[in-house]
């Protein structure tokens, strides 16, 4: 038994020890569970300079990694998410600012979700240069870095929601694009709540679909009726009904 033993433990060294390679652990069990092949991400293994031929390209072709998207296609992942797909479709130039102000809308539903999601943004994003406010007294605006930010209550009162937009995504004047840092979906929550700026900065109210109720629903801006004033007495205490 004990020369088996030993046979048994002889046989396994000289099967370890048979390889050349010094970083070898020796035999291994089913290595291709854990020394998978490296393959790159967006490497096309067929085209040059890997010339190894057409049938072994072909194989190489079809070996599962990252994939370029085919040219023209755009993300898409449910209807309601395809107007945060498509291309932007106004060019860098005035004559596409001023467009953009009369052809571009918000595909954005006005309402308390929305409006939220927008000051989340703002604040984040925006009061650095327009304030909390904004009344474009921002911080960078006070330290004297950057003069004369309008304001969304005065000058930029009446700007419509597509220039905002164009400028959000290409920049204008002093202010950079945004598209890199905000999503479209983020670029038009953020105008949601800009409009809620230009009327004043107070958040509307909201009924229990979290939608906002107009301004002449609410408690504080609803009216009393007013009595119907009393007739004109004339002389002799009768009501003077005299048209003039």
């Amino acid at each position: 038994m004990k020369i088996l033993n030993t046979l048994l433990v002889g046989l396994v060294i000289g099967l370890t020890a048979c390889t050349t390679d010094p970083n070898s652990p020796g035999v291994e069990y089913m290595p291709d569970m854990y020394r998978s092949p490296a393959i790159e991400a967006y490497v096309d293994y067929g085209q040059e300079p890997y010339e190894v031929g057409e049938e072994v390209a072909r194989a190489q072709r079809n070996t599962p990694s990252s994939r370029k998207p085919v040219p023209g296609t755009i993300p898409f992942r449910g209807e309601d998410q395809l107007a945060f797909a498509l291309p932007y479709a106004f060019g860098q130039t005035p004559e596409e600012y001023e467009r953009a102000g009369l052809e571009l809308s918000s595909p954005l539903v006005t309402n308390q979700a929305n409006i939220e999601a927008g000051e989340k943004v703002y604040v984040a994003m925006c009061t650095q240069c327009h304030g909390t406010e904004g009344k474009g007294d921002g911080a960078l605006s006070r330290n004297g870095h950057i003069a004369g930010i309008p304001s969304y209550s005065d000058k930029l009162k009446d700007l419509p929601e597509g220039k905002m937009y164009h400028t959000l995504t290409w920049g204008k004047g002093l202010m950079g694009s945004h598209a890199s840092q905000l999503s479209q979906r983020q670029r038009w929550e953020v105008i949601e709540y800009i409009k809620v700026l230009q009327v004043g900065g107070e958040m509307p109210e909201f009924d229990e679909n979290g939608m906002p109720l107009p301004a002449e629903a609410t408690p504080e801006t609803k009216e009393e009726p007013k009595a119907p004033a009393a007739p004109a007495m004339g002389m002799g205490g009768m009501a003077d009904n005299t048209e003039f």
